[in-house]
């Protein structure tokens, strides 16, 4: 279905209204400038369009509107609901309800409003770019296109029909952008009024970038699979805990469950997925899970100890939001995969991915602060 420029301009419309109202409410906080504030609320606002993701993907709304960026050709599915009530009649259970396609076109909005503060902030990159550096504008151009590329994906995941790579890669590169959104935000906090004892709070002892490195490689490898086990909707292959199918190792099948560019529910061959299948997506993903928790339990073993206040609290918060992780992921499997347990434990994904980008902040960077006339100190 062709795009309109009508409806390129109606969602034009609808984003710019998602952003303003954020832009209007950080504008009256003095304490700390409007180009810090914006970073930090594009962070806030990514992370809960993760969780609405979540949402639209638990819901089974991912095909609630199947065609892209609109639904139906038109902005709202108020214009589209003769269709949508067609397609409902027609197949009751089916992807496509008035529920559902509100569901989808709601995260679409969500997602186009972050983009459009994205470019508010590229905007104001550009105009502070004396005070701020031409990184910190190289920087945003950069969120600017990494937020496109994620919006890509979130068409091609409509357009291929949920295909299980691609909805993964965009769960992933959601994950990505939050950490590159809090990382710029952390780099480029400007704190109105700072002092020397302010100053000195930045200076404290580091982690070894081999270790951050380590267990920030390690738990990629582990959002991959929990990607993967819920694209393929394998969180209920294994319906006990800690073994599988009551056994520790059960039976696998490595041919077909890794095997990246099929279609949903599919081997490469077109033929269906085999419950044993899901059954090694599933138990892939519990295994490794001993392997990052170790890494992460030890990266805040370290973290801990270098006594630097700020590496500190985020150690205590990786532990906790850890330990959630656990209590969520054994949830999901011992009462059947319920919804909010499923949303806690996608957001405490993002939650350690926040954890450890702060931490690797606060070992790495320095931070500008300027008194209260605008001169760097």
């Amino acid at each position: 279905m062709l795009t309109s420029p009508l409806l390129i301009l109606e969602l034009f419309g609808i984003a710019i209204s998602f952003a303003v109202i954020p832009l209007g409410y950080l504008y009256f906080n003095r304490r700390i400038d409007f180009f810090s504030k914006l970073n930090w609320a594009l962070v806030f606002f990514t992370f809960d369009l993760i969780l609405f993701g979540a949402f639209t993907r638990l819901s089974d709304s991912g095909l609630g509107c199947p065609d892209w960026p609109g639904c139906y050709g038109s902005s709202n599915p108020f214009k589209a609901l003769e269709q949508i009530q067609i397609a409902e009649q027609a197949m009751p259970n089916g992807p496509v309800t008035v529920f559902k396609a509100w569901v989808e076109m709601i995260h679409r909005y969500l997602a186009m409003g972050v983009g459009a503060l994205i470019l508010t902030q590229v905007i104001l990159a550009w105009r502070q770019r004396k005070q701020l550096g031409n990184k910190a504008l190289m920087g945003s151009l950069f969120l600017l296109t990494l937020v496109s590329l994620q919006g890509a994906f979130g068409a091609w995941t409509v357009t291929l029909r949920l295909q299980p790579i691609i909805v993964s890669a965009h769960l992933l590169l959601a994950l990505f952008l939050f950490a590159c959104l809090t990382w710029y935000a952390q780099k480029n906090q400007t704190v109105i009024g700072a002092s020397d004892k302010t100053e000195s709070i930045f200076k404290h002892s580091k982690i070894s970038a081999r270790l951050l490195s380590f267990a920030a490689g390690v738990l990629v490898i582990q959002l991959f699979l929990g990607a993967w086990v819920s694209t393929n909707y394998a969180v209920l292959a294994c319906p006990d805990f800690p073994t599988c199918l009551g056994q520790w190792y059960p039976p696998t099948d490595w041919q077909h469950s890794f095997y990246l560019w099929r279609d949903l529910g599919q081997t490469k061959t077109g033929e269906s997925l085999s419950m044993t299948s899901l059954v090694t997506i599933h138990w892939t993903h519990r295994a490794t899970a001993i392997f990052a928790a170790t890494a992460l339990i030890y990266l805040a073993i370290r973290a801990y100890a270098t006594r630097n206040p700020n590496l500190v609290f985020w150690a205590k918060c990786l532990m906790i939001l850890l330990s959630l992780q656990i209590v969520t992921g054994i949830s999901n499997v011992v009462f059947q995969w319920p919804l909010l347990a499923a949303l806690m434990h996608t957001g405490g994904a993002a939650g350690l991915v926040f954890c450890l980008t702060r931490m690797s902040a606060w070992s790495t960077c320095s931070f500008l602060a300027v008194d209260n006339s605008g001169r760097k100190v």
